[in-house]
């Protein structure tokens, strides 16, 4: 009984700590300060090799998700960037956080800055600047979204496991966005403490569904997809362990509907977890040759 007496007080006094930690965490973290670097980019340009006199080529734009650095110019991505390149368009591989020279975390990222990276990368006479496109993962797919819908020059997205609002930072306090608009924050669905236990646990697709379950959040925070200048892929997993992507994806397609959305706007269900579409890039280079590559020729 002594042991069990020791071992209760022990846990009750570990998880008191935990919750001041977590508190002083929360408390302490500057929402007023703009990360170090905000607004850098760590870019790389792959125009292909045009053949003399040719067209300038349409640009994809690339970029990651809550890995961080920039996905689309490593090695596992360089098969798909090089099929690309291969079916006739320049890349932009975009870091936004986690590479050098860019912020450290996922917190308050500003969409200025990418949009000025791509609109820098446009002005190379082997890029096509009336013809661009964003393709983003995770995370990612919602810097994509975001970008088109705030951006009229970004003529296509394609966004894999998406979410449909903006949610919070990936700091430690959780207490920020993870973007901004000419230097403010965006509005954002908070991270509530009843989701410490499925955080605790890894259980991000959880923490996910407790946060969705603010509506009055989701509303404020929600993606205006009805105002991108252009065709639209969602591609999302019946079983998302990270969040619910087919969920938030069903979502936009009925805010298109709801709005008229005057152009093609497609949404491709994949059986299997969040890593599942990564195989339907054979779906996706097709999308992006019918409603994309094709209006600018």
């Amino acid at each position: 009984m002594k042991f069990l007496k020791w071992l209760l007080i022990c846990a009750l006094v570990l998880a008191t700590a935990l919750g001041a930690y977590m508190w002083w965490v929360v408390a302490s973290f500057d929402t007023e300060t703009l990360p170090a670097n905000h607004g850098k980019v760590a870019v790389e340009l792959y125009p292909g090799m045009p053949a003399e006199g040719a067209a300038p080529r349409p640009l994809l734009v690339g970029l990651g998700g809550a890995e961080g650095g920039n996905a689309w110019a490593s090695p596992a991505w360089k098969r798909q960037r090089e099929r690309f390149l291969e079916q006739g368009y320049a890349m932009l591989a975009v870091g936004y956080f986690g590479a050098p020279g860019t912020p450290e975390r996922l917190d308050r990222i500003s969409l200025d800055g990418i949009h000025a990276a791509i609109r820098q990368a446009a002005e190379d006479p082997r890029v096509d600047a009336g013809c661009i496109a964003v393709i983003g993962g995770s995370r990612g797919a919602e810097a994509a979204l975001l970008l088109a819908s705030h951006f009229p020059d970004i003529d296509a997205v394609v966004a894999l496991v998406p979410g449909s609002a903006v949610f919070a930072s990936g700091t430690q306090a959780m207490v920020t966005p993870a973007f901004s608009l000419h230097d403010q924050p965006l509005p954002f669905v908070p991270v509530p403490w009843s989701t410490t236990g499925d955080l605790l646990t890894g259980n991000l697709r959880g923490a996910f569904e407790t946060m969705m379950r603010d509506t009055a959040a989701m509303a404020r925070a929600a993606i205006a997809v009805e105002r991108i200048n252009g065709p639209i892929l969602l591609v999302s997993a019946t079983r998302d362990e990270a969040w619910p992507s087919r969920e938030m994806s069903d979502a936009m397609m009925q805010r298109l509907r709801a709005h008229g959305f005057a152009h093609v706007a497609e949404h491709i269900v994949v059986e299997g977890g969040h890593n599942e579409p990564l195989d339907e890039f054979p779906r996706i280079e097709a999308f992006l040759d019918t409603h994309f590559a094709r209006s600018c020729r």
